[in-house]
């Protein structure tokens, strides 16, 4: 699917300004280019175009909202510039499985002052000698690259990845309020189970239960001696 239709398709008759979250991944960009993608998507947080066959950023617009960039598995080997142009504000950005040959063309990060993380694994790049303390020297402001930082402490899940996590769940439950048939049956199977206990455990109250019978006349004969 173009990339143009894959927009519209997404849009679902929204405005585009009132988008913040849009995917564009599988889709074909226009011999290498953005397409579809224009200024008006100005509340736009979220933005991931992954193997959709980019060779360039130049057509992408102004989104000063921007905080993750999805890139990987595109052509792209330069023209990162563009990004501190037109997306100041991203956090993240992924170039994994790009052209990305060596630190000249990653300098161009420099500018991006707010990014934290960034992923250029299966990038040509990574086979520098000390690539990775090469990166971190020269992009100063991330703190993690590859998903681990200097000291090899992965990641942790953002705070960001929930929210989206649960814009999806709610997108979900509009789209089919009563859920999928059988969720509900299987629960009051569950409920007519009776008893929450294990098998083990049914058993051991069981074993209680007889000892108590057992105990009960004991008990009786004790009060009659008294």
């Amino acid at each position: 699917m173009e990339m143009k239709k894959r927009i519209n398709l997404e849009l679902r008759n929204r405005a585009p300004e009132k988008v913040t979250e849009l995917v564009l991944d599988n889709c074909r960009s226009s011999n290498g280019e953005i397409e579809g993608l224009n200024d008006s998507f100005k509340e736009l947080e979220f933005l991931s175009m992954a193997n959709v066959e980019l060779t360039s950023l130049a057509k992408l617009p102004t989104l000063s909202k921007l905080r993750k960039l999805e890139l990987s598995d595109n052509i792209i080997s330069g023209g990162l510039e563009v990004l501190a142009e037109r997306c100041p504000n991203l956090t993240y950005l992924n170039l994994s499985g790009n052209k990305i040959k060596d630190l000249g063309t990653v300098e161009a990060l420099q500018n991006l002052k707010n990014l934290k993380s960034l992923d250029l694994f299966n990038c040509e790049i990574t086979n520098l000698e000390d690539y990775r303390d090469s990166i971190f020297e020269l992009l100063q402001q991330i703190t993690y690259l590859d998903g681990f930082d200097q000291e090899d402490n992965e990641a942790p899940d953002s705070e960001d990845d929930d929210d989206e996590e649960g814009d999806e769940d709610d997108d979900d439950e509009d789209e089919d309020e009563a859920g999928p048939p059988g969720e509900y049956e299987e629960e009051d199977d569950e409920d007519d189970g009776g008893s929450d206990l294990g098998e083990g455990e049914e058993e051991e109250a069981e074993g209680i239960r007889g000892e108590k019978r057992k105990r009960d006349p004991e008990d009786e004969g004790e009060e009659e001696d008294d």
